[in-house]
């Protein structure tokens, strides 16, 4: 008979896998391996797309995977860095991410299935900040550092944001950590619930598609028996109805966050490229006559020494040095050039970036607002009009000390041109140089405007110098974009500005909620920390909320783990958990090892129309179908499960393993039907599980009372194939795309296979070959 399945790839990996994960649209697996990459290989001949290397600023050890479930996206947990990575299918570069407070054991990716006629119009519905606002404009490509994370603003990937918001409908990304850490993030980017009260290191979890039941599975230590770890796992099912009855609501929220972090990315991308665009050979007015003033002999002070060369036309020797030898007249070209392109980069992003992304960051804020204000529908999600109105004030101080920035710009600009002017004409004379006539002319208004310049800027400071290392501060723009608490050094002169004068005299004003405040004394880093700062904790308020309306409606301890499991790789142990399309069954699947054979045990909770809830179980054993070499009397029970998955909600993918020692032991991969195991007959053999007597001592552990539970023998048919030459342990599985892939226990050799294959006519072959 043709084995079932088709084989078509297998591969020697150079590295450990420690997690699988099938794509749920594509023939496409995601790999994790020991020395953190991630890899993505195609179903066919397991042919590799890319591979993404581990770096520093994202983390090295890998704990978890998980797609979107379109497919477009991979999401990883790293625990060294405890940062979550969204990765784009096509190539291997981050499009996003977020850090977490805890390392991540476990990742489950849904979408929500639920439809009603509010949420569909929602769907439909352009979103309408594409009407009204302007495109964002592209980052430019010149400062974007190739190694920084974050390109998707870059100008050929503007498509890229789009693909990261990907669909309206949501989709939820539930994140499992150690001690009790579960959080659930709209479309993989916003927080929208933090949950609490739960215990232990997550194992499994899975959030249905109504989002009506959490179900976890957690992996709790006794700490006071040091000698044998014990471990017990709790399934538990969560009840997350304000989610599911508010489904709109969280809907539109949800996307309205995603729409303002991305934009505070922008913002914060658009300030990265104007630090990038200010380059260090501005600093160099301020650091050359520094050295000049600690290493000449007069006691005339610096800026007499320019003011006499703009009066007199004479320089002292030490100033005609320093700026014929050291400055010279090519610098000082080069530095006329630096500056003006520098300035005018920094102006545009300015104008076209971070106003345009400031100014979309207070559209959606003020929709924020008004829905918050919209108190029936979103009071109970925790939406605060407050913590907004908070935001949009610090949203508004942000824009305020961007346009200081663009008049310190414009006003440095101007003064430098005329300033470099008049000392490019003054170094050619000293230098006797021909100096062309139009170079020449210099009116009354220009040299008072040099005078003032030289007055305003080149006044010793020895204070600064204590705290910079300079005396001079020339070079005004700069301050604005180093990341540091300190306050400016050279202040805006508000002196004599009548709106200033005007506020500071009227009472009533200053407390006016119409005025966004103003920090004279702060870098526009500083205030655009402080507004990303009031921008989370006003978007953080729901996650608690909707957290804590999370309630626990089961909890039961399953079984301990023996010691000796405790070297498999996290992502492959047991339990698996599943429920199916009506998410009114849940399913948790497990093995436990009696008598040198690993029993699957198969707990279904099923929930009927009138929300009574039944919590069955029942164990599975194989009965020998490879009869081969052992002779009928012997014992039916003859493999172990290693490793079970569901495939879809009628068939568990097993991994089976002859128990009986022999040499040539053969492991097996086969479908296992559901239906041959609650068949109509045996629905009082389902041992029910009373989960009230959960605090008796006596019924604690499900291993304690395995007597009591009924077994099925099932006795394979057509659905199972074995594996020549190959210790399989581990399978991956998805029934989409008919697709399973099976790793052997030293985690490098792998197999795939397609799983539904023959024709109809192939199959009543096989069959009549087997019963003859």
């Amino acid at each position: 008979a043709m084995p079932a399945f088709r084989q078509v790839g297998e591969k020697q990996l150079p590295q450990e896998v420690v997690f699988m994960a099938w794509s749920p649209k594509r023939d496409l697996i995601a790999l994790a391996n020991r020395a953190g990459e991630v890899l993505l290989h195609r179903l066919a001949n397991f042919q590799r797309v890319w591979s993404l290397p581990p770096n520093e600023n994202t983390g090295k050890e890998v704990t978890a995977l998980a797609w979107r479930p379109d497919g477009k996206i991979l999401a990883f947990g790293l625990s060294d860095t405890k940062r979550i990575i969204l990765c784009d299918v096509e190539k291997p570069e981050s499009l996003h991410s977020f850090s977490v407070d805890s390392s991540i054991t476990y990742m489950h990716w849904m979408e929500v299935t639920e439809e009603s006629s509010v949420l569909t119009s929602f769907y439909n519905a352009e979103d309408e900040s594409n009407l009204l606002l302007p495109k964002l404009p592209a980052l430019p490509k010149n400062y974007m550092n190739p190694n920084h994370m974050f390109c998707i603003f870059s100008e050929e990937k503007s498509d890229e944001i789009m693909k990261l918001l990907g669909d309206v409908r949501l989709n939820a990304l539930v994140l499992g950590g150690s001690s009790g850490f579960i959080e659930i993030y709209a479309y993989g980017m916003f927080k929208i619930a933090a949950v609490t009260g739960m215990a232990g290191s997550c194992r499994g979890l899975c959030l249905s598609s109504d989002l009506k039941s959490l179900s976890v599975i957690t992996e709790m230590r006794d700490s006071s028996d040091s000698e044998a770890e014990i471990t017990y796992f709790q399934a538990s099912n969560l009840d997350t109805s304000l989610l599911s009855s508010y489904l709109p609501e969280v809907t539109r929220m949800a996307r309205k966050f995603t729409h303002i972090s991305t934009l505070l990315q922008y913002i914060k991308l658009s300030l990265t490229c104007m630090c990038e665009a200010w380059e260090e050979i501005l600093m160099q007015m301020d650091s050359r006559l520094t050295k000049f003033v600690q290493e000449k002999n007069t006691t005339t002070s610096v800026q007499d020494e320019f003011m006499q060369l703009l009066l007199w036309g004479k320089a002292s020797l030490e100033l005609q040095a320093l700026l014929m030898n050291q400055l010279t007249v090519k610098g000082l070209k080069k530095l006329g050039q630096s500056i003006e392109s520098s300035y005018s980069s920094i102006q545009k992003l300015v104008i076209s970036h971070l106003q345009s992304g400031s100014e979309a960051l207070l559209y959606h804020l003020s929709e924020l607002k008004g829905m918050a204000l919209w108190k029936q529908k979103y009071e109970s999600l925790g939406l605060d009009a407050s913590g907004i109105e908070e935001a949009i004030t610090a949203v508004g101080s942000f824009i305020l000390k961007a346009n200081e920035l663009l008049q310190v710009i414009d006003s440095s600009m101007k003064n430098f041109k005329a300033f470099f002017r008049w000392l490019y004409v003054a170094m050619l004379r000293m230098s006797e140089d021909h100096v062309l006539p139009e170079l020449n002319k210099m009116t009354q208004k220009d040299i008072t405007f040099v005078a003032d310049f030289l007055t305003e800027h080149f006044n010793e400071a020895p204070e600064l110098y204590n705290r910079k290392g300079k005396y001079f501060n020339v070079e005004r723009v700069g301050q604005y974009l180093k990341d540091e608490d300190d306050d400016l050094v050279s202040p805006p002169n508000t002196e004599g500005n009548q709106w200033f004068n005007f506020l500071k005299n009227s009472i009533h004003l200053k407390e006016s909620p119409l005025l966004f405040p103003y920090y004279p004394e702060k870098s526009l880093h500083f205030v655009k920390r402080q507004m990303e700062a009031v921008i989370d904790q006003c978007l953080q308020k729901p996650a608690d909320v909707i957290g804590k309306s999370v309630h626990q409606a089961v909890c039961m301890s399953l079984y301990k783990t023996s010691e000796s499991e405790d070297s498999t790789p996290q992502l492959f142990k047991l339990p698996f958990l599943w429920n199916d399309k009506t998410s009114n069954i849940h399913y948790v699947l497990f093995t436990i090892l009696e008598n040198s054979i690993s029993k699957i045990y198969i707990l279904r909770r099923h929930t009927d129309t009138s929300r009574s809830v039944s919590n069955g179980i029942l164990a599975v054993e194989f009965g020998n179908f490879l009869n081969n070499s052992i002779n009928d009397s012997s014992d039916s029970r003859c493999y172990s499960c290693l490793d079970a998955h569901f495939y879809d909600d009628e068939t568990v993918t097993v991994v089976l393993k002859e128990s009986v020692e022999q040499e040539g032991k053969e492991r097996v991969l086969a479908q296992l039907p559901l239906s041959s195991v609650y068949t109509d007959e045996d629905q009082d053999r389902e041992f029910i599980w009373d989960s009230t007597k959960r605090y008796s001592k006596t019924l604690s552990k499900l291993d304690e009372q395995s007597g009591e539970i009924s077994t099925r023998t099932v006795f394979l048919e057509s659905q199972w194939r074995v594996l020549e030459n190959m210790k399989a342990q581990y399978v991956a599985v998805n029934g989409i795309r008919k697709v399973s892939c099976v790793l052997s226990s030293n985690l490098r050799h792998v197999r795939v296979f397609e799983m539904d294959v023959e024709d109809d006519g192939e199959v009543e072959e096989e069959e009549e070959e087997e019963t003859t």
